[in-house]
């Protein structure tokens, strides 16, 4: 897989097309990314007695297949198939 941690990229398909992040984790044994701020699900809590009386909805990333992403080309704001030149 071409993506490591930090990367900045940019989804080509799904409900989120369109969308720009920075990839927060890799899992390569499954080839998905978590992309910050993409594919966004609510977790509800249960409520914890004495931190928390109440319960609560959170909204958590959830990872997207590797295939549905793109590196982001710094100078065009598009996506790319190579690693810009400039990352190293």
């Amino acid at each position: 897989m071409k993506f490591k941690r930090g990367d900045k990229v940019v989804v080509i398909a799904g409900n989120n097309k369109g969308a720009n992040g920075e990839i927060l984790l890799v899992d390569r044994e499954n080839g998905r990314v978590i992309v910050d701020g993409v594919n966004l699900r609510w977790k509800h809590r249960k409520s914890t007695d004495p931190q928390n009386p109440k319960g609560e909805r959170v909204q958590e990333a959830c990872s997207v297949h590797a295939s549905n992403v793109m590196l982001l080309d710094p100078s065009t704001g598009k996506g790319t198939r190579k690693r810009p030149s400039s990352e190293g």
